[in-house]
C-alpha cells in the first residue's frame, strides 16, 4: 500500500461514518500504547507536536500517556495555525489538563535553547507523509534538537521520522505508522498499529478514489483530456450519444465518431462529430478511424455499434492496432469474445454484465461477492487488463487486486445506463488515470449520478438524466 492509499482510506472511511476524530484518536491511543509497551510506565516523555494532523496525533497520544507517565508538549508553531478540526478539539482538550505541561514554541530561538536532559522518550510529531522536500523553520530547529539527543532518549516518530525523505530528519528509534507499512518506507524502523479501518476499505470504491481520479492537470483548452467514442449503426445513435454527453462533463474535448446516417440526428454543440460514410462501420474506415484516435488520450468502443460481419472486422482491426487506451464496451464485447488475441499488449477496460462475462470466458459469475471477484482477478490476469463486472455490486479486476462499487439502485437497470459508463470510465483514462483506477471511479460515478436522479425523481428515470447528473456527482465528491 501507498501513502496516497491513507488520503483514500481516510476520506472513504468518513464516507462509512467512521469520523476522522475517531482515527486520530485510535492513532494517538495506539503510539501511547506501544511506547507504554516497549518501555514501560513512569517515564519522562516529550512529544513536539507541529500543527498539522500528525501533530494532531500527538496530542492524543500526550493525553493517553499522561495518565501514568510525566509528559510534556511542545508546540512548534502557532496554535492559530492548527489546521483541522480534529486536531483543534484535541489542543483544547489538553489546554484543559493540569498534568500535562505545555510549552508552545513560536520561533527558533526558543527550540535551540532546550534543555532535554532528563526525558526518557522524545515523541516526533512534527510532520506527517504529506509534506514535501525540506523542513522548514522552526519546525527544521526543532528536528535538529530532537536529534541532539539521539542515543541518550530513546525517539518515537509519529507515523515517520519527520523531514523524511529528505536528508534533514529526525533519527527515530522507530516510527509508529498506521493500518499497514508504506512501501515508499525504507531506511527506519517501523511498528504497526492498527486505527480502527474495516476490511471494506481494502476492496470498497469510495469517494476518496474518485478525489484523486478527478484531479484537473492543465489550464488551457484539451490539457484536461481528449477522448474518442466509437460506435453507433443504422438501428442505433442513443447509444454513443449517451456516452459522449457523460464524458464530456469531465474532459475538454469529445470526438464522436458514428455512421453519417445515425450521425445526422445528433445536435449537440458540445460534441465533435465525425461522421463516416455509409450505414455501418466497415474496414474501409480503419485508417480514417485510427488517425482519429491518434488525436485523442483515449478510446470507448462498442455503444449501439452493432454485429454486422464488417463492422466485427473493423472492431477487431481496430482493436488491434490502437495505441490509446480504450474501454471495450457492449457490442464490441461479443466481437473481441471471438478473439481475445487482439487484446495483447493493449492497454483496456472490459465492461461486461454476467452474460457477457459467460460469452467472454465460458463462465459465468455467480456466488458470494468474493467467489464473484476471484473469477474476476483470474480472467484479468489471463487477459492482462482490467475487467469491470457490472452488477447490483460492480466488481472491478486488473488482475492483481480487486474493489466493489456499492452506489447505485435498481432505476438503473433502464436502456442506456452502461454506455454512460462507458463514457465516464473513457474520460477518466483521458485524464490519465491508470485503467483500475478510471474503471473502478466510473463505476462509483455513475452510480452516485443515478443516486441522484433516484432522490430527485424515483426510480423511473432514462440514462439521459443519468448522464446530465455526472457534474454534480463530481461537485459533491470535490466537496466532499
Amino acid at each position: 500500500m501507498k501513502i496516497e492509499d491513507v488520503y483514500i482510506w481516510d476520506i472513504n472511511a468518513k464516507w462509512l461514518g467512521i469520523s476522522p476524530f475517531q482515527l486520530m484518536e485510535n492513532a494517538g491511543a495506539g503510539v501511547a500504547n506501544i511506547i507504554e509497551e516497549k518501555f514501560g510506565k513512569g517515564l519522562k516523555v516529550a512529544i513536539f507536536c507541529g500543527t498539522g494532523n500528525n501533530g494532531g496525533d500527538g496530542f492524543v497520544a500526550a493525553r493517553h500517556l499522561s495518565f501514568e507517565n510525566d509528559v510534556t508538549v511542545f508546540l512548534v508553531g502557532d496554535e492559530v495555525k492548527i489546521r483541522s478540526e480534529e486536531a483543534k478539539h484535541n489542543w483544547e482538550i489538553l489546554k484543559k489538563l493540569d498534568f500535562v505541561k505545555i510549552k508552545v514554541l513560536k520561533d527558533s530561538s526558543q527550540i535551540k535553547a532546550l534543555d532535554l536532559k532528563g526525558f526518557d522518550i522524545i515523541v516526533d510529531a512534527l510532520l506527517g507523509a504529506g509534506t514535501r522536500g525540506e523542513p522548514r523553520e522552526p519546525i527544521r530547529s526543532a528536528v535538529e534538537k530532537i536529534n541532539e539527543y539521539s542515543g541518550k532518549a530513546k525517539i518515537v516518530s509519529v507515523d515517520l521520522p519527520s523531514g523524511y525523505p529528505s536528508s534533514v530528519r529526525v533519527n527515530c528509534d522507530f516510527a509508529v505508522t498506521f493500518q499497514w507499512d508504506k512501501e515508499e518506507y525504507e531506511g527506519f524502523e517501523r511498528i504497526i498499529a492498527k486505527i480502527g479501518y474495516p476490511k471494506e476499505l481494502y476492496h470498497l470504491v469510495g469517494p476518496g478514489d474518485a478525489k484523486f481520479a478527478l484531479r484537473k492537470k492543465g489550464e488551457h483548452k484539451g490539457q484536461n483530456g481528449k477522448v474518442l467514442i466509437i460506435g453507433g449503426s443504422e438501428n442505433y445513435f442513443g447509444a454513443p450519444y449517451l456516452a459522449s454527453k457523460a464524458a464530456s462533463y469531465l474532459v475538454d474535448l469529445v470526438y464522436l465518431a458514428m455512421p453519417e446516417e445515425s450521425a445526422g440526428r445528433i445536435n449537440d454543440p458540445d460534441l465533435i462529430l465525425r461522421p463516416v460514410k455509409g450505414k455501418n462501420f466497415s474496414k474501409e474506415h480503419l485508417e480514417e478511424v485510427l488517425a482519429l484516435a491518434e488525436k485523442a488520450d483515449a478510446v470507448a468502443i462498442g455503444m449501439g455499434i452493432g454485429l454486422s460481419e464488417e463492422t466485427k472486422e473493423f472492431v477487431r482491426e481496430f482493436v488491434k492496432h490502437c495505441k490509446k487506451p480504450m474501454v471495450i464496451d457492449a457490442d464490441a464485447l461479443k466481437v473481441i469474445a471471438e478473439d481475445l488475441s487482439v487484446l495483447r499488449d493493449k492497454t483496456f477496460v472490459l465492461t461486461p454484465h454476467a452474460g457477457e462475462f459467460k460469452i467472454l470466458f465460458g463462465e459465468k459469475p455467480e456466488g458470494s461477492l468474493e467467489k464473484k471477484a476471484k473469477l474476476v482477478t483470474e480472467k484479468a490476469r489471463e487477459i492482462n487488463g482490467t475487467i469491470l463486472l457490472k452488477g447490483a455490486y460492480d466488481i472491478i479486476s486488473d488482475g492483481k487486486t480487486w474493489k466493489y462499487n456499492k452506489t447505485g439502485n435498481r432505476g438503473m437497470t433502464t436502456g442506456g445506463t452502461g454506455d454512460v459508463l462507458a463514457g465516464i470510465i473513457g474520460a477518466l483514462l483521458a485524464l490519465g488515470n491508470d485503467p483500475f483506477r478510471a474503471a473502478s471511479v466510473g463505476a462509483f460515478l455513475n452510480g452516485l449520478a443515478g443516486d441522484m436522479v433516484k432522490e430527485e425523481m424515483g426510480e423511473n428515470f432514462t440514462a439521459l438524466e443519468v448522464a446530465k447528473k455526472v457534474p454534480l456527482a463530481v461537485k459533491w465528491v470535490m466537496e466532499f
